[in-house]
């Protein structure tokens, strides 16, 4: 009985987490500038990676490989949306202008 619940949860884990990299990877085909795209990579992309970190270490029933497959999780988190950041705010310093249908540019209005 155990064993189904924990394939249950599994595939629900994968499910979700391969949505949350769909819909990353169109967000990077679809949204029109550097700055956009770099958002749905940072965040739908560490979410969708991360819960698939987690059912692939709860697949394995293993305490060690589950341990480390929330470390991992937790590394994603606090990476990702840090490095997208610091990217984003070297593009703009380049001179990597928004898209028209962007409303403002809060670093240029400083």
């Amino acid at each position: 009985m155990i064993d189904y619940i924990v394939a249950a949860i599994t595939a629900l884990l994968l499910l979700v987490g391969a949505l949350f990299a769909l819909a990353a990877a169109i967000g990077l085909v679809r949204l029109p500038d550097l700055y956009t795209r770099m958002h749905s990579a940072s965040k739908a992309g560490t979410v969708g990676s991360g819960l698939l970190l987690l059912a692939a270490g709860l697949y394995s029933q293993d305490p060690a490989i589950l341990a480390r497959a929330v470390a991992g999780f937790i590394f994603f988190l606090l990476t990702a949306p840090v490095s997208a950041h610091l990217l984003a705010k070297a593009a703009h310093r380049s001179g990597y202008d928004l898209d028209a249908l962007s409303v403002r540019d809060d670093i240029r209005d400083r």
